[in-house]
């Protein structure tokens, strides 16, 4: 329902492409694909940092229709109250984590779908209050099987996606006007009770609610699909490398990021005639911000395609992380999403034996994100710890 600005072309095909052409040696050159590549530590943090003002502004989470959701001080607002809502949820729910994952993961699950889902299940409250109706409730959840999970937009025709659309978009926007509303009329809640709160508390009562619903939609794609992406390839790292499963839940997860950054790919447009990374780019130009090869640039990672968490022991190269992005825009989530994460990831490398059958090669699925492959998982119970009644 919601693309990404980056998304010319066939994904899968991009990345390929890229990597192919990436040398090493030439952090920054004209790609066969049409736009300018950006594939060094220092070249990227000056684009996504935009230094001296090198790029037209943007923002990769509040992208919409006519641009970028604004002003500035709604997007810092909204981002913090998100921020918040989040934690103090992961705080209050964090018991509940264990019986989760021996409910929705044991013996077996089918990923990626199944950190996507499990992420959902965790997190319905902050998505959408206890109270929030009925009809809504069933629109996001239909909204994340037709168009967030891995490959969803494959299984029905274009048809059929734009009925749906239709119907969920004016669900939507019907409750974004209903809250404004209420905000017009009674201030707004105590606090916000989910994100449908966030985003209008911090859009306020004017704000256009088409507007109000594509950042909703971000935080959707943001929450259900990266997050439950990051835990599938954590899960699958963790079950095709089982000699490291007893590695630090946080250097498992960094790794897992590092390899496979969920958002891998990041458009700007530079803002006049300048030279970047020994290439002489333009306005005219679209530069293509690479943080998966970022990650594996060979300049400043050691053995950079291999999964090796013990790295993550004795510091890492910052210049060269970059699983969030960077600069101003750089994701609001980022530090409750690795919690989240590292939680998780604890309770699989302690608590249960996790094994990982691939489907159909294992090779990711490239898209707007970057999901892990198709694969089950089976979980089993370590032979010193006693069976979950």
């Amino acid at each position: 329902m919601k693309s990404s600005p980056t998304s010319q072309g066939h994904p899968g095909d991009q990345l390929a492409l890229l990597t192919a052409e990436f040398d090493g040696g030439h952090d920054v050159w004209r790609s066969a694909m049409g736009g300018v590549c950006v594939a060094g530590p220092e070249a990227v943090r000056a684009v996504l940092g935009n230094r001296h003002g090198a790029v037209a502004e943007t923002s990769d989470f509040f992208h919409n229709r006519h641009g970028v959701f604004g002003p500035r001080s709604a997007q810092i607002t909204i981002g913090r109250a998100a921020r918040n809502l989040v934690r103090r949820h992961l705080d209050a729910r964090r018991q509940d984590l264990p019986d989760l994952v021996a409910e929705r993961l044991a013996p077996h699950s089918e990923w990626p779908d199944a950190g996507n889902l499990l992420v959902l299940r965790h997190l319905r409250e902050v998505l959408l209050h206890r109270d929030a109706p009925a009809h809504l409730q069933t629109t996001v959840e239909a909204i994340v099987a037709r168009a967030v999970l891995a490959g969803a937009r494959r299984r029905h025709s274009a048809a059929s996606r734009l009925l749906f659309r239709r119907r969920a978009l004016r669900a939507l926007h019907t409750e974004m006007c209903a809250r404004q509303e209420r905000l017009r009329q009674f201030g707004g809640p105590a606090g916000p009770r989910d994100l449908v709160d966030v985003v209008v508390d911090g859009g306020g009562p004017t704000a256009d609610p088409q507007d109000l619903v594509e950042v909703y939609l971000s935080f959707l794609f943001a929450v259900v699909g990266s997050v439950g992406f990051a835990l599938g390839w954590s899960v699958y790292l963790l079950g095709t490398h089982p000699e490291r499963a007893a590695a630090e839940p946080s250097w498992t997860v960094r790794e897992a990021l590092r390899l496979w950054p969920v958002a891998w790919l990041f458009a700007r447009t530079p803002s006049r005639v300048q030279e970047l990374g020994g290439t002489w780019v333009t306005p005219r130009d679209r530069l293509v911000v690479c943080s998966y090869l970022v990650h594996r640039h060979p300049g400043h990672w050691e053995r950079p395609d291999e999964f090796l968490p013990q790295r993550w022991a004795t510091g890492v190269p910052d210049a060269a992380y970059l699983p969030f992005g960077h600069g101003p825009h750089t994701c609001a989530g980022a530090t409750v999403t690795v919690r989240l994460l590292e939680d998780l990831v604890g309770l699989l490398s302690h608590d249960w034996r996790v094994s990982v059958a691939p489907h159909d090669g294992g090779g990711p699925q490239v898209g707007p994100a970057l999901a892990p492959p198709r694969f089950t998982a089976t979980l089993s119970l370590p032979d010193d710890r006693p069976e979950r009644r």
